[in-house]
């Protein structure tokens, strides 16, 4: 994209380079020359101008395009996200029922225990 702007605005500013350089060494009269210089000068600012117009066309459409994907994206990334973040909350309340569990079977252990120890004492 940018080797194509460059290439066109060297292209335009060699034909102007050109037109003036071939305008000055031509056996016109001065005032004739200076007429072709401005009409010259006119003609290639317009040039120009319209070069200068597409290209921010094109860099319009490309940003837009680009900011198009880049919302797909992060709004992609963002379901994952949010997804892998379930997965870890249900994984992990399943582990807290395991513990829960685990802790439980232990403190009844413990009571028997207790309970053993208070009879033969």
């Amino acid at each position: 994209m940018s080797n194509n702007g460059n290439t066109a605005l060297g292209i335009l500013l060699g034909a102007a380079a050109g037109a003036t350089l071939g305008i000055l060494f031509a056996p016109d009269k001065g005032s004739e020359t200076r007429k072709r210089i401005s009409d010259e000068a006119n003609s290639t600012k317009e040039r120009i101008a319209k070069s200068a117009e597409e290209l921010k066309e094109t860099i319009a459409t490309n940003a837009s395009s680009l900011k198009s994907n880049v919302m797909s994206t992060v709004g992609s990334k963002k379901h994952s996200v949010a997804q892998q973040i379930d997965a870890i909350i249900t994984e992990g309340s399943y582990k807290a029922d395991d513990v829960i569990s685990g802790l439980e079977k232990k403190l009844a252990d413990l009571k028997a225990k207790n309970k053993k120890l208070q009879k033969t004492s």
